[in-house]
């Protein structure tokens, strides 16, 4: 081989070896810009799903003070239930007491009372009452008296 040869075939494995290099170059300038465009597209479209997040956030931040106040009212509302029970309870009571002292003057009137058509062994119940015979003594008698033991 003669010298003008080798350095032809240097010359064109140097222009080859720059070739690779320079495509090598392009193609990963290329590769990088498209991975810019990519990771662009990308933020942009995790903006619009973080505005979307932010609204959901917001949504269920909402909806969370809703559940607060509806808990509160459901609350005031079983305290007053509660309160309303407890009355319920006392008048019931008082009421069974003064069912039991009506009761009482019952029996004592029908004690005293010689026309009484109900038996001594029999109890009065609950809210049972006995007409009282207004016709008799000319239908002059009154309401039967009822005083409260106190």
């Amino acid at each position: 081989m003669t010298t003008s040869t080798i350095v032809l075939i240097v010359v064109i494995a140097v222009a080859a070896i720059l070739a690779i290099a320079a495509i090598a170059l392009v193609a990963r300038k290329k590769r990088t810009e498209h991975r810019r465009v990519e990771a662009g597209d990308i933020r942009d479209k995790a903006t619009d799903e973080s505005h979307k997040v932010g609204q959901r956030e917001a949504l269920a931040d909402e909806t969370a003070a809703k559940a607060r106040v509806a808990q509160a009212e459901a609350d005031a509302k079983a305290a007053h239930a509660a309160g309303l029970q407890h009355q319920a309870q006392v008048r019931r009571s008082d009421a069974a007491t003064a069912r039991d002292e009506v009761n009482q003057e019952f029996e004592r009137a029908d004690k005293i009372d010689p026309d009484s058509q109900t038996p001594d062994d029999k109890p009065r119940q609950g809210s049972e009452t006995r007409q009282t015979p207004r016709a008799t003594n000319g239908g002059k008698q009154g309401p039967p008296s009822m005083h409260r033991a106190g």
